[in-house]
């Protein structure tokens, strides 16, 4: 003898015939299919920038992080590069990956020599795109080797040399005895990109004294002294 079938809880039934329902259905399927199709249009499509890479500005002895925002299905293959020379992920340089489409570049141990161009290239079966910025050193002005001190004859031409360094590059003066030194023909000073040279010409006596190299830049100072004697 069959069971008969327990009716089910009131308010559990559903009549596919009621209009409500039947809106409610169309509803759904409508949803799935537009998800469906965003989903289909995000893994066949090329890679593309959400938001683009920015330069950056690096202090010397820290890290920076060149960063951007990225659309790409299926997962992209990526390649940075400075200057058009490829970087390898190690302790220097840095892949970072952060979900869900954050692509980055941390440079460590920032020094002089990461100023420039940096590239970040995108592709996947689809596409390739790339997107450049650049790294902006900050460095504070230092006298790298500082003048060495002369013994001079008199009437000989007695050069100072100094290697200095900055970024942005530094103001650069010298001092006889903590005076500025006024420049004429026969004593002046250049300055070069690493170094500055001070020459006197037809040296006198009263040339003889302590000489001071003092560079500066928004982020520090620096100085050197020498010692001349015209003998």
């Amino acid at each position: 003898m069959s069971k008969a079938k327990a009716a089910p809880p009131p308010g559990c039934t559903i009549n596919i015939n009621d209009p409500q329902v039947q809106e409610a259905a169309i509803r759904i399927q409508a949803s799935y299919r537009g998800h469906r199709s965003r989903k289909e249009l995000r893994e066949k499509g090329p890679p593309k920038f959400l938001q683009e890479l920015k330069d950056v500005v690096l202090l010397e002895g820290s890290a920076a992080k060149l960063e951007c925002r990225v659309s790409a299905f299926p997962d992209p293959f990526i390649v940075w590069s400075k200057d058009g020379a490829e970087l390898k992920d190690g302790p220097k340089y840095r892949y970072v990956f952060e979900d869900p489409d954050v692509v980055a570049l941390v440079v460590r141990d920032g020094v002089l020599a990461d100023l420039g161009k940096y590239t970040v290239t995108i592709k996947n079966p689809f596409g390739m795109t790339s997107g450049s910025a650049s790294i902006l050193i900050e460095v504070p002005a230092k006298v790298t080797k500082g003048p060495a001190s002369v013994k001079a004859k008199k009437g000989t031409t007695v050069v100072l040399k100094a290697d200095i360094g900055g970024e942005p590059p530094p103001d650069v003066g010298w001092l006889k005895d903590g005076e500025d030194i006024d420049e004429d023909d026969r004593v002046f000073f250049d300055i070069g990109d690493t170094n500055t040279i001070l020459t006197i010409k037809n040296a006198q006596r009263s040339d003889a004294g302590k000489y001071e190299v003092f560079v500066e830049n928004n982020l520090g100072t620096d100085q050197s002294f020498a010692r001349v004697d015209v003998l």
